[in-house]
């Protein structure tokens, strides 16, 4: 995979996290674009679209991103490279949402330094399926 491709599935999980508290801050908006001018990729029309916030990005579709960026077997540096830039960006706001939280908590599991051998989708799986079961039981 080309860098160019690379850097433009990170920024994509950027956008992604970035509204999956329901709306992208002043911070995270500068940020972003900082980001995008610095990888060179914000006159990709793709990147432009998700720059313009005309249509969030649901976290169904930002889980699918991570998915796609992370692989089967997601290697040390990209997990790295990946937790560093989705810290900075949650925390350029001053106020980390519960669901940004949550997000991080969830990466962490697919950290691929953990003992289980298993694909970092089925860990994400795992944790959503853990997270959704808590929900429902909480509104019993």
């Amino acid at each position: 995979m080309n860098s160019n491709h690379k850097h433009k599935q990170l920024f994509k999980i950027l956008i992604g996290v970035a509204w999956i508290d329901g709306l992208i801050q002043k911070e995270e908006r500068d940020y972003l674009h900082s980001v995008a001018t610095a990888q060179g990729i914000v006159d990709d029309g793709e990147i432009k679209t998700l720059l313009s916030e005309l249509k969030p990005v649901q976290p169904s579709q930002c889980y699918q991103w991570l998915e796609e960026y992370l692989g089967e077997n997601p290697t040390e540096k990209d997990y790295q490279e990946l937790l560093e830039t989705l810290s900075a960006l949650i925390y350029s706001d001053g106020d980390v949402q519960i669901q940004e939280a949550q997000f991080l908590t969830k990466l962490q599991l697919l950290d691929p330094n953990q003992d289980a051998p298993k694909s970092a989708f089925d860990k994400l799986l795992k944790t959503i399926q853990k997270l959704y079961r808590k929900a429902i039981s909480q509104q019993v």
